[in-house]
């Protein structure tokens, strides 16, 4: 029964986020078994430009440690925020999911090319629970139990927690800046005046991943579209209180 249970759980995770945790959950099995070592899976720029060894482009992003309580914390916040992201704002779009995998990790890459950086899947996940919580700015946490706040302080809470554990917050920084950079690029520019999307899906990607066929009719809800609230329309938020307080302004004068 249990088995089933767990099973079936597995199974209804969205298809990324389950592909991804596995991929980390099965390296870190491979590494406390010793059947590979870390010396072979860690990002090294002159390994990969004089041996050729390319795989260190990717296995950075799949290894977390071996089994201990930072392992458990990364891959809970890993699979929670990819979840969410996925199930939430991404919904319907895996093409757009994967393509802001990409983007992530294309960006961390470029990034620990220029700074001592072994392991890249902490930057990752920051950069999940960055864009998460600036999609998310009214959703009320607390940390522990003990602190209180909305979700846009959730990154910075977790540089704090980093610095009285005595790591560096050097991956957790470079995770925000880059998923800073993903949120201003797809939810902040198109909406200025002259902005646009510049972060727009590949059609190969979309052809691979996307197999539903779009309606051109489908209005998607504020937070499913990319650039967020489009605080400007008519439609949004307030417009129509704004405009209903108009009349009574002019017949006060």
């Amino acid at each position: 029964m249990a088995y089933h249970t767990l099973r079936q759980e597995y199974m209804l995770m969205p298809p990324v986020t389950r592909a991804y945790t596995t991929v980390c959950l099965l390296t870190s099995i491979a590494v406390q078994l010793d059947v590979v070592s870390p010396f072979q899976l860690y990002f090294n720029p002159l390994l990969i430009t004089q041996k050729f060894e390319i795989w260190r482009l990717l296995t950075p992003f799949f290894f977390f440690g071996t089994f201990s309580f930072n392992f458990l914390f990364n891959m809970i916040f890993t699979y929670r925020y990819c979840r969410m992201l996925e199930e939430g704002s991404f919904r319907g779009r895996t093409a757009d999911f994967v393509y802001m995998f990409i983007f992530g990790c294309i960006t961390t890459v470029i990034c620990a090319w220029f700074v001592n950086l072994l392991f890249l899947g902490h930057s990752l996940t920051t950069m999940f629970v960055y864009i998460w919580a600036r999609r998310n700015p009214y959703v009320r946490m607390n940390f522990f139990g003990l602190l209180p706040f909305r979700a846009p302080y959730l990154p910075w809470v977790l540089v704090a927690f980093s610095v009285l554990l005595g790591n560096s917050v050097l991956v957790d920084i470079l995770g925000i800046a880059i998923g800073h950079l993903y949120f201003f690029l797809e939810d902040v520019f198109p909406n200025q005046p002259g902005g646009r999307r510049l972060l727009a899906t590949p059609r190969l990607l979309k052809l691979l991943f996307d197999t539903h066929i779009e309606d051109p009719l489908y209005n998607p809800t504020p937070d499913e579209r990319p650039g967020g609230f489009d605080w400007g329309a008519a439609g949004a938020p307030g417009a129509a209180d704004a405009a209903a307080e108009q009349p009574r302004e002019n017949e006060n004068h």
